[in-house]
């Protein structure tokens, strides 16, 4: 599969590139819709986005390139290269909590709601971009006959062709990533319109809802950041449905009426 998806002169604009500016353009409208509906102010969003946007993709490529250290040691020239692939998505969603949490702080806004309000949309934004792998000729699994992929019935042909990588067949664990994160932008978009789901919960659902992925699709990976014989991806993805379930178990205790993700549809928050 060629990465580039036209040239201009010697500038050359890849497939990868175009599908996270598409998703996150996306995902821009998609969370300005719903912020309007509480009444938050466009230029909040916008620039809460924006700089989510600038320090996530420095977070991803951070993350990558420290458990890739001793390649960039070698080739510094290459950390600023992030149109050729290589930004881990955990180290996005670190860097991109920690802009929204300073933010959110900075003018006296709840975290809690942003965040649900930004998590669907983070979802499509991550079955868009996982794309951009196929083109790459990344996040692909272990080595399978031809046939096997023909038997799941699931994949595209077009997918399996480009799957024989290093001389060998590949699962294509970025096209099962991406199918499932799609399901899960579907089912939060259902369940944010629950008359008693709380706030916070929909960021729950999501930290487990993908997380639980995330783990079984490392486990057929080839291609995983590693820290010695351990998966990093597994590690983190533990965490994060653990936080997941607590954080679900303590809003769930809460009574019935407290703190509802739908309450007043009201312009009562102004930020």
């Amino acid at each position: 599969m060629n990465p580039i998806l036209f040239s201009i002169g010697d500038f050359d604009v890849r497939w990868y590139s175009v599908l996270i500016i598409v998703s996150i353009f996306i995902s821009y409208i998609m969370i300005n819709s719903e912020s309007n509906r509480f009444g938050i102010k466009k230029e909040f969003v916008f620039n809460l986005i924006f700089w989510t946007v600038i320090f996530g993709i420095i977070g991803a490529r951070v993350y990558y390139v420290v458990f890739n250290l001793d390649y960039y040691l070698s080739n510094p020239g290459e950390i600023i290269k992030i149109w050729n692939g290589g930004l881990a998505i955990h180290g996005g969603l670190l860097f991109g909590f920690i802009t929204i949490l300073i933010y959110c702080k900075k003018y006296k806004a709840s975290v809690a709601r942003m965040l649900d309000i930004i998590v669907p949309a983070l979802l499509i934004s991550q079955a868009i971009s996982r794309w951009g792998n196929f083109f790459n000729g990344e996040a692909y699994g272990s080595i399978v006959p031809y046939q096997t992929l023909i038997d799941l019935k699931i994949i595209p042909s077009f997918v399996i062709d480009n799957m024989l990588i290093n001389g060998a067949y590949r699962l294509p664990m970025f096209y099962f990533e991406s199918i499932w994160c799609f399901i899960g932008f579907v089912l939060l978009l259902i369940i944010r319109r629950r008359k008693y789901i709380k706030v916070g919960q929909i960021t729950c659902v999501y930290l487990m809802w993908y997380s639980f992925a995330r783990f079984i699709i490392e486990s057929y990976r080839s291609d995983s950041l590693m820290i010695g014989d351990l998966k990093v991806a597994k590690i983190v993805s533990t965490i994060m449905f653990v936080i997941g379930l607590i954080c679900m178990f303590i809003q769930s205790r809460k009574p019935k009426l407290d703190e509802l993700y739908n309450r007043s549809e009201e312009k009562e928050i102004r930020f």
